[in-house]
Formats: C-alpha cells, structure tokens, sequence
C-alpha cells in the first residue's frame, strides 16, 4: 500500500488513503515520486472544469526514481531518475504525423484505464495518465522520460508541466523574438514560467499582471521589468508602459474571458495573444468582425506549450544548468500530500506560486 490523494467524485473533497498498485506488466514502470506540483489542472480535474473517469488519484507534474520495469521497456532502468509526460504521443494520429504531437488524440487514453485499488477494492483511473498526488505510481513507459543530468529531482517534478507549458508558449506559440514586450496576465506556476522563459527570449519589457499585489517580488524575481495589480484599466496601463502601442505579446496565464480578453486588448495592433488558461465551456469571450480586421491580431490556444517533452527537456535541461532557467524560485511551498486541499484554497484565492508536494 502506498498513501495517495484521490478524487472520490467531482466536486467531492480529495481523500488521503492507501492505495494498491499493481506490478509493472509490459511497456509499464512503477516510479517512486520524490515530488508533485499541484497544478491548476488539478484544480480543474475536481471541480469538473476538465473531465477524467473518477475516482481517480490526481496528480500529473511529478518526477522520482524508477522502481521497477516491465517486459520490453529499454529507455530507462531501476534506479534511473525520470520526469513524468502526462500527455505521451502515439506517434501514429494524424497531429503526431505532423509534428504537432502536443495535439495528439491518444494522449489521454490512459486516464480511461484502471490504475489502482483502495484496501476495499475500489477501482481507480489515474488522473491525466500518471496519478502523482502519491508516493508511487505505475505508468505507460511513454509516460516516463529520462531526467537529464544535473538537474535536481526534486524541482525537476516541474518540468512535467508548469515549465514545459510556460516555455513553449514563449518559444513555440507566441514566437516571442529578442527586443520584442511581453506581458504575462497571471503570475502562478505557469505565469512563473512565462516569465522566466520571456528572459530567455530576450523580451525587452516584461510586464506581470496578477490580482495580488503580494506577487510582485516574485514575477521581478523570474524576469518582470514591470508588475501591474490587475484592474479595469489594465490594458490602457499596458499601453502605457509599451509607448503607447500595447504589447508584442501576450500570453494569458488564468483561463478565464475577462483576462483574455484584456490580453486581446493589450496587445499592439498586429500582435499575438496566446491562451495557456484552461477555462469552462461557460467563459464566452466575444469580438466583432470590425476590430478583428483593424486590429490585424493573432489569437492562439496553447497546448502544454506545444511542446515536444523528448526534444524540449535537454534544451531547457541546458537552460537549468547555465543558471537561466531557476526551477527552485518557482517553489512558494513545500508541502505534504496532506497539503494538497489547501494548496487548491491558495489557487482559489490567487495565493502564491507554484506549491511542491514533496514525498
């Protein structure tokens, strides 16, 4: 038995218990987790905002030590370090025949199979592929990706998500170029991320944007040249630190219409506003046909950064060990897994950073 977070239903609380897992059979690995992110997704997954099967033990942003393997797997071995992918690619659907293999249409058929028991046999899906909210997991050997050298275990849990996302929406969906302004409306994990990565890019100004003015330290920390306390007169500030124009860029952290659309509103015309929020199906955002063609600007949904995790993770691998990329500043808490609800009251409340349970 390990101890493990689950969601019994939707909306229902998440129960801290023991589960069963089961051995590694072939093209599976059992992985002991050194640490989980709590990312908002959870959050989503709870509340109903995004659909899994339930019960289910949540938890998708993880990295541990291999345990055990089962028949056929190669890549890794006992004892290796690894970060876990909670979107694997098939490698064969139309998107990943492209190359778009964030867009893959198996990526989550995972989350549909049983995963583990309670001690009274419940059945038990695994949130978004990898059920990390526990001291270990088995997962599809596509799920497992070999953690590159000289990069902390621990912190290296956020690469599975907030880092992957956040620096892909900078480098692969916005395209941000040296020289260019950026303002990133949500400084959480993945706003945390944006930041970070917009310094990278070389982003001449850099503007966070959150509700709490607690959080500014923070985005300055991870590369804001400018933080602004959002409000209705956002865009008109945003304008007015970019001469006038509004932003290059920029890239909504939050998922929710009234951001995204002050993210449309802040951007210069011919400018590119990219999505990372994942909002419910009842948050419209509406534009009229008129000031879609005077604006002349791009708007883009953004997948977990449209990244490719096999060919993105060395790169930012070389960032982390070059001093560039601070996974450990991200980290606002250090908690257990009996943290966890908390952490999503802090979410709510727009408290914080990034919270690591670590096991």
């Amino acid at each position: 038995m390990v101890r493990a977070a689950i969601l019994p239903a939707v909306g229902a609380p998440l129960e801290i218990t023991g589960i069963e897992l089961p051995e590694p059979g072939p093209g599976r690995v059992r992985v002991r987790l050194a640490a989980a992110g709590v990312c908002h997704s959870d959050l989503s997954l709870s509340n109903g905002t995004m659909r899994v099967p339930v019960p289910a033990v949540l938890g998708h942003e993880g990295a541990g030590t291999v345990v055990s393997v089962g028949e056929g797997v190669t890549h890794v071995a006992p004892g290796d370090g690894v970060v876990l992918n909670w979107a694997p690619s098939c490698g064969i659907c139309h998107p990943c025949s492209i190359g778009e293999v964030w867009l893959c249409a198996d990526a989550l058929v995972g989350a549909a199979g049983i995963h583990a028991r309670t001690a009274d046999g419940t059945e038990l899906h695994p949130g978004l592929n990898v059920g990390a909210f526990a001291e270990e997991t088995v997962v599809a050997a596509n799920c497992v990706l070999p953690l590159p050298d000289g990069i902390p275990l621990t912190d290296a849990a956020l690469l599975g998500c907030a880092v992957l996302t956040g620096y892909g929406a900078v480098h692969h969906s916005a395209r941000v170029r040296a020289g260019e302004s950026v303002v990133v409306l949500g400084v959480g994990g993945v706003g945390l991320a944006v930041l970070q990565s917009a310094r990278i890019a070389g982003a001449s100004t850099v503007i966070a944007v959150d509700v709490s003015p607690e959080k500014e330290a923070l985005a300055r920390a991870a590369g804001a040249t400018e933080y602004l306390v959002a409000s209705g007169t956002t865009a008109k500030e945003v304008r007015g630190l970019t001469g006038g124009r509004g932003a290059d860029v920029a890239v909504e952290c939050v998922g929710r219409a009234a951001t995204i659309r002050t993210a449309w509103d802040a951007t210069r015309r011919g400018g590119r506003t990219t999505v990372v929020g994942i909002g419910g199906k009842d948050q419209q955002v509406t534009f009229n046909a008129l000031e879609l063609f005077h604006w002349g600007r791009t708007l883009s949904g953004c997948v977990y950064g449209n990244s490719d995790p096999a060919k993105d993770l060395p790169v930012l691998a070389e960032h982390i060990r070059a001093g560039r990329f601070d996974l450990g500043a991200m980290v606002t808490e250090r908690i257990g897994l009996d943290g966890v609800p908390a952490a999503f009251e802090n979410m709510l409340a727009g408290r914080g950073g990034r919270a690591l349970v670590v096991f």
